[in-house]
């Protein structure tokens, strides 16, 4: 029976109805219940209805949920609709960290905000199960609330103990699916383990949302008490009963950007020396290296991704890759970006499999144990921001294999266990690798050196080598700086940690401003999220012209009919994405010629590094496309020939000898055709049939 105050509470909902939502209410009831269920209300507009209302709804949101739904059940509709199974789904604005979550939270309504990690498959849960007795088939209808599967004790026809059956044309189903929301990388400092809370959601809201998307989701905090069936133990797992859940597809949705930010951003943006303030800011601690710095800023700011009428999509995202020696601080440089993204997931090679950084089906305890369920990895996590991979080099080849379709399509499939399924993940690669043989050979091709598959190089924009060569004046800077960093460390230190120091924060700050980044920070991280949001950058004339000059001269070196093709069109978009991060930075909507001049300028100096023919000093796309140059292509095919040529004179095979002896003579280097006859023993393209002698297969 209905009490007073129950009445009361209805009749202010059917109010509040009538005020705010009334024409949501008209749409419901025509759609009413083939295309929509249920009525989504904002916190926000109860609370400015009924502040008292609203403060209820959050502390006991269970009672206040059945008056809202009853209130929407007797509300006067001008059509003959009744909307008897209707719900009604509040909407929570403030969000609660998942970290922060306590026990006095219980039985409340509260609001998280995460990426989804996993989510089961859709499957009908039982709401009131209508039993038949076996033996004089009267139904008995328990209706099924708790964690566990209620029968009845006895029938109330012949008061035996069964055996019953459940009449499902009788009993009531409902949509019921768990996802497990957790953290976004984007809100962890510092290393933090980031934490998730289960959500169950059931009915009209189900498989709305997959791995990997970022939402919003308000419901009740429960708690469950952990341990089997035999032991209980005193300690609870929380979980949330989801009213309603929203894909938030928005970037860096937890970057709160405030007037004074804006002011500060856009009278940064107009300084001259920007891109020298904003490069000194990145990693100072590093000396040097400021080319690379400088695309790494691009790289944070990133291209404009176009979405085109016919649905395709080209990325804006780049990707670059540093190789080089040990100990020249590429470790740092990505520990830095990381802290710096406005969000971003760091891993190393040697830690990662293939489902830890792309996505994997998994059968665990999640759900009922018993299906399988999609868990997002690195790749998928970091989707809108920055993916660091350090040591890419040291992963198994298969695990990388898995990343080749994150970069260039930015999706990636899961197809396991029955389950085919799609993610995003639009992120930008910054990846760390050192050489083959642990540092640069000055005498090989770089192809040769870099322990990657070329169809996972070519899809980098950008690769720098970084070798360690002595320079006594860079190595006089650099140990300067190496060594003021530490003592401008060492004075912090002391100042703080020992009582009795005597070192003034004046002497601190004068020796800290020297390798203090010149931007601040969290301001920098605030000016990328808001360019990313705000700014898109189209291309000027000059700035096509440019581009398009240097790409057309560039290739016009592979015209000659002996000439390797010099670069390729993954090039060209590498050089619009770069001017478009260039106008970013700037906050400019348009690309200037001075954007292309300076990502030419980059671009150039990448191909002179690694898309070079050591042997002809000629600019080849295929040192890094296929990982083997056009002058070893040609050598190659001149030796396989000289094998058969020779091995047609014997009836047992070309005798290694004769064949280096014939390559002399027709100008082919004895050191380097040996090399070529090895490389193709080991490809199983030429065989010894007998010792010293060779024959192709």
């Amino acid at each position: 029976m209905a009490t007073a105050e129950s009445t009361e509470l209805i009749d202010r909902f059917e109010e509040f109805y009538r005020t705010y939502y009334r024409n949501e209410i008209g749409e419901l009831a025509q759609k009413y219940p083939s295309e929509q269920r249920s009525l989504h209300v904002s916190w926000g507009d109860l609370y400015q209805f009924d502040p008292d209302l609203a403060d209820d709804y959050q502390s006991q949101p269970s009672q206040l949920q059945e008056y809202a739904e009853e209130a929407l059940r007797v509300y006067d509709l001008p059509i003959d609709v009744g909307l008897g199974q209707a719900h009604v789904r509040i909407d929570l604005d403030d969000p609660t960290e998942i970290r922060a979550i306590r026990a006095h939270h219980r039985g409340q309504l509260l609001s998280v905000r995460g990426i989804v990690r996993k989510a089961t498959d859709v499957r009908p849960k039982i709401q009131q199960a209508a039993f038949e007795c076996q033996r004089c088939g009267t139904l008995t209808r328990i209706p099924q609330t708790g964690g566990d599967f209620q029968e009845p004790h006895e029938c109330q026809g012949c008061e035996r103990q069964g055996p019953f059956d459940i009449n499902f044309d009788q009993s009531e189903f409902v949509d019921a699916q768990k996802l497990r929301v957790q953290e976004s990388p984007e809100g962890l400092r510092g290393g933090e383990t980031p934490q998730s809370i289960d959500v169950h959601i059931e009915d009209d809201i189900t498989g709305k949302v997959t791995a990997g998307d970022h939402v919003r989701t308000t419901g009740i905090l429960h708690l469950d008490q952990q341990g089997d069936g035999q032991q209980k133990s005193p300690i609870f797992d929380v979980y949330m009963d989801g009213l309603s859940i929203e894909v938030e597809d928005e970037q860096f949705e937890d970057m709160d950007i405030t007037e004074a930010d804006k002011s500060a951003i856009v009278e940064l943006s107009s300084q001259d020396d920007i891109y020298e303030q904003m490069v000194e800011s990145i990693a100072p601690s590093i000396y040097g290296y400021d080319q690379e710095k400088l695309a790494m800023l691009l790289q944070l700011f990133s291209g404009v991704t176009k979405h085109l009428p016919d649905e395709s999509r080209i990325r804006g995202d780049m990707h670059l890759l540093f190789i080089g020696d040990p100990g020249t601080g590429k470790s740092q440089l990505l520990q830095y970006i990381r802290h710096i993204a406005p969000r971003s997931v760091y891993t190393s090679g040697k830690g990662s499999s293939s489902a830890g950084l792309t996505a994997a089906a998994v059968r665990d305890d999640f759900g009922d144990g018993q299906q399988w369920t999609l868990e997002a990895g690195a790749l998928v996590l970091a989707d809108r921001g920055i993916a660091a991979v350090d040591e890419i080099d040291k992963m198994r080849s298969e695990d990388r294999s898995a990343m080749h379709e994150a970069l260039e399509q930015q999706t990636i499939s899961v197809s396991k266990a029955g389950i085919n399924a799609t993610l995003k993940s639009r992120c930008s690669l910054l990846a760390a690798a050192n050489p083959k043989y642990g540092r640069f050979d000055r005498y090989e091709s770089i192809g040769e050196q870099i322990d990657l598959e070329p169809a996972l190089i070519s899809r980098f924009d950008l690769i720098f080598t970084v070798t360690d060569e002595p320079d006594p004046e860079k190595d006089a800077n650099l140990a300067d700086h190496i060594i003021k960093t530490n003592y401008a460390g060492e004075l912090n230190t002391q100042r703080t940690r020992m009582t009795a120091a005597n070192v003034s924060q004046d002497a601190v700050d004068a020796v800290t401003e020297e390798v203090a980044p010149t931007i601040d920070p969290d301001l920098l991280r605030k000016y990328i999220a808001y360019a990313q949001r705000e700014v898109f950058p189209t291309m000027t004339e000059e700035a096509k012209e440019a581009i398009r000059e240097f790409y057309v001269d560039l290739r016009a070196q592979g015209a000659g009919e002996d000439a390797p093709v010099p670069v390729t069109a993954r090039k060209l978009e590498a050089l619009v994405r770069l001017a478009e991060a260039s106008a970013r930075v700037r906050l400019s909507d348009a690309v200037e010629l001075e954007d292309a001049e300076r990502v030419i300028e980059i671009v150039r100096s990448c191909l002179k590094d690694i898309g070079v023919d050591p042997e002809t000093g000629e600019f080849d796309a295929d040192v890094v496309e296929t990982g083997t140059s056009k002058s070893q292509r040609d050598r190659i095919r001149n030796v396989r020939a000289l094998i058969e040529d020779v091995g047609s004179e014997y009836d047992e095979g070309a005798p290694i000898e004769e064949v280096l002896s014939r390559a002399d003579e027709v100008g082919l280097d004895r050191e380097k055709a040996e090399h070529e006859i090895e490389q193709l023993k080991r490809k199983g393209e030429v065989y010894e049939p007998r010792t010293d002698h060779l024959r192709t297969t």
